[in-house]
């Protein structure tokens, strides 16, 4: 065989090995070891995911995705939504199909069932008809198709919902999936063959608009999830019975933290006493790290005219699902309900002249925005469409970027670290690849962005992945990632590098040599919302809040009215260490007073009866942990002294 017929494969250790043209993914699998071939999933070539039987024609890099990764579940999980869908067609006539695609945890297909409806019972029978298509080991087949012959396909099929997906593809970018006996535009890719799903569970079936425009057609969206074995799916149904105990809805309604009123509207949360109390107390926590960072607090309105939007470049990205302007008496006047903090912030920097002596300049705002969610991705505290940024822009030179972009990590570490959140990934959001159209900004300026990040990131040793396509789009950014009780992952703390509101909004300096320079501006956000932050907390401490965020921190049980004197003076003198402190002197047995203070979630429980009253002592308790015993005040006080983030001066 001639020179010419080989091509190098270049593998993730860097090895590279020849082999000869046209050979696929899997036979290069099989040839490193049958055992490891069995547990591949997908593959990609040069960083596109391709069908472990595409065949190789050129020198390539190559690596193989496992149901151990995320990119091996999203393709096992995106081939069984396929399989439902022929098992839906199976079982139901005249069904039309709109997307299906995999998600976190699972995936989803909508659909138009006609005259037909999805009852409770049919769950079953689909999770019997998908099992019993996978034993088939169908495989799945990729054909390129030209659009005229994908439009007559689907029309002959009279499924508009795909008719609508075409008309926006272009010719040659069109390709179909065919297994067993169902057919899917789809580009993929996917799993060799249906056997390898040996268990599935249907989840849910909600409403979903077609194209999320709820002046369209209402789909129904079925949910399910996919495993290997049964153990894993048994696994994932345990998990989910103690999500449904962790769920911060759950968990805020009973200790009272937020409610919503229809009134008000959805995904405005109102924040009761309690939940107020958390909240403000991470507002306390992060004003006094600031302050040692040298940021300099602003306030800027809830609402902006469209042509700050129109600026920043926010309106053109994002006014079409924004809520809708707000127009006054004067002719051509709008506003907007403010989408980000961030072309305000601008307008602060912009107010007067700035010199390179007065870089880096941090401004920081505890600021209210509004985005307009679809109600159906609504959830709790998670996503919602008002919600406050602990935000942060620092205006500062192209040399100080690095320098200021770690101290920004420091500080969402220490914030991790003071919450015990440790099961945490970062990761390093960049633009697309390929569709760059969505971005804004030179491809120079984006460049150095990236490297900003990259360096920033590699010097703070930080184990950090990838994200093609998650970038904002105006700079690349560096995500932390917390997961949900039902291990979702969620963004929390974020730091953005932009190079591109600066221009847009014309700011500059003065620099050494009395030239203008545009500064760089690092947008910075270490709880990300404090929504989305108190939500994620909420479960990842079951309610269970540190002793400095807990709503009530202590409640005084007096076993019997005769010590409720005893009880004020107590009361009293932590009232004074400015401790949130209750008294519960009902008439009631101590057992439920305890009781009723465990579910409360109190941390400290302080018992007053005869004895402690006749030695000048207290008796207290430890939500969770139980009796500590009798104690002096000053003894008390030496303990809560311990709790990470308090300071009592007493």
């Amino acid at each position: 065989m001639n020179k010419e017929d080989k091509i190098n494969i270049t593998f993730p250790d860097g090895k590279v090995l020849s082999y000869n043209i046209g050979i696929s993914c899997i036979e290069i699998a099989e040839n490193i070891s049958q055992g490891f071939a069995r547990n591949q999933l997908v593959a990609s070539l040069n960083d596109k995911l391709v069908d472990l039987s595409t065949k190789i024609n050129k020198d390539n890099r190559i690596m193989f995705y496992g149901w151990d990764s995320e990119i091996g579940k999203s393709t096992f999980w995106h081939s069984s939504a396929h399989l439902m869908a022929e098992a839906l067609e199976s079982l139901f006539s005249d069904i039309k199909f709109g997307i299906g695609p995999p998600i976190e945890n699972g995936f989803y297909y909508d659909v138009d069932l006609g005259k037909n409806e999805f009852k409770e019972e049919d769950k079953v029978k689909l999770e019997n008809k998908i099992l019993e298509l996978a034993k088939q080991k169908s495989e799945f087949f990729r054909e390129e198709v030209s659009k005229k012959n994908a439009l007559k396909y689907f029309n002959d099929k009279g499924d508009n919902y795909k008719i609508d997906l075409i008309n926006e593809l272009n010719d040659g970018e069109i390709t179909f999936y065919k297994q067993g006996n169902f057919i899917d535009l789809c580009k993929g890719p996917h799993l060799p063959n249906t056997k390898l799903i040996k268990s599935v569970k249907i989840l849910n079936v909600a409403g979903a608009y077609w194209r999320g425009d709820e002046k369209g057609k209402q789909l129904t969206r079925i949910y399910g999830i996919s495993f290997p074995n049964n153990k894993e799916l048994s696994n994932f149904l345990l998990l989910q019975e103690e999500a449904k105990k962790r769920d911060h809805r759950k968990i805020g309604k009973e200790l009272e933290l937020f409610t919503f009123s229809e009134k008000v509207g959805q995904g405005l949360p109102l924040w009761l006493p309690n939940g107020t109390i958390v909240r403000e107390c991470l507002i306390d926590f992060m004003k006094k790290e600031q302050i040692k960072e040298g940021y300099l607090p602003v306030v800027s309105p809830h609402i902006g005219s469209k042509e700050l939007y129109v600026t920043s470049g926010h309106y053109d990205k994002y006014g079409e699902s924004s809520f809708q302007p707000i127009k006054t008496p004067n002719e051509n006047e709008e506003f907007f309900l403010k989408p980000m903090n961030c072309p305000h912030h601008c307008e602060i920097y912009k107010s007067k002249p700035r010199s390179y002596k007065n870089l880096p300049l941090r401004l920081a705002e505890f600021g209210s925005v509004y985005r307009y969610e679809q109600s159906g991705e609504l959830h709790g505290l998670t996503r919602v469409r008002g919600f406050t940024q602990d935000d942060a822009h620092i205006f500062c030179t192209n040399e100080q970027v690095k320098s200021e972009f770690i101290k920004v990590i420091d500080l969402i570490l220490k914030v991790f670290d003071s919450l015990s959140f440790d099961d945490y990934s970062v990761q390093v959001s960049l633009r697309d690849k390929e569709d760059k159209s969505k971005y804004i900004g030179t491809d120079k300026t984006w460049e150095i962005a990236e490297n900003d990040i990259l360096e920033a990131v590699k010097e703070k040793k930080i184990k950090y992945s990838i994200e093609y396509g998650e970038a904002a789009f105006y700079g690349p950014k560096l995500d932390f990632m917390v997961k949900d009780s039902l291990n979702r992952k969620w963004q929390l703390g974020t730091i953005q590098v932009d190079y591109q509101l600066p221009e847009r909004f014309q700011l500059d300096y003065i620099t050494e040599n009395n030239t203008k320079q545009t500064p760089v501006v690092i947008h910075r956000a270490p709880f990300g919302s404090l929504e989305r932050f108190v939500a994620l907390l909420t479960e990842h401490c079951y309610g269970n809040f540190p002793f400095w965020l807990a709503p009530i921190q202590i409640t005084i049980l007096s076993i019997s009215d005769k010590f409720n004197s005893y009880s004020n003076k107590i009361f009293k003198f932590l009232s004074n260490l400015n401790l949130r402190v209750i008294k519960d002197i009902r008439s009631e047995k101590i057992s439920k007073k305890i009781r009723d203070a465990e579910l409360k979630k109190i941390p400290y429980m302080i018992i007053i009866g005869e004895n402690e009253l006749k030695s000048n002592k207290i008796s207290l308790r430890k939500h969770t942990e139980g009796d500590l015993g009798k104690m002096t005040l000053d003894d008390l006080i030496s303990i809560l002294k311990k709790e990470k983030n308090v300071i009592i001066n007493n």
